[in-house]
């Protein structure tokens, strides 16, 4: 007696196989750390530094860290963190940007 084994299980298996392969090997977070600091660049252009210090700081941290992490190869977590401080300049630019605004008006 044989077993057979429909085509869709068989895709099915496959799909988790090439998941499950892919799933520990994360890549460098190439984009998320370029989006960093051209953020931190924006925000310190915009007058973040004299405005909002305490959040350039920050997202300055948080990108030393994802560079930290990303010369260990903790790809996940340098990644994390080039998401974190991008999102953290952009806010400090928002910042200094609407308080530009204030003094012009």
């Amino acid at each position: 007696m044989t077993f057979v084994v429909p085509h869709r299980l068989w895709s099915a298996c496959l799909l988790v196989l090439a998941g499950l392969s892919t799933w520990g090997c994360a890549s460098a977070p190439v984009q998320e750390m370029s989006d960093a600091r051209q953020a931190i660049k924006a925000a310190r252009e915009a007058g973040a530094e004299t405005v909002v210090p305490h959040k350039l700081s920050e997202a300055q941290q948080l990108l030393q860290r994802a560079e930290e992490s990303l010369q260990r190869r903790a790809y996940r977590d340098a990644r994390r963190n080039a998401i974190a401080a991008h999102d953290k300049a952009a806010e400090a630019l928002g910042q200094a940007q609407t308080a530009s605004r204030h003094e012009s008006s």
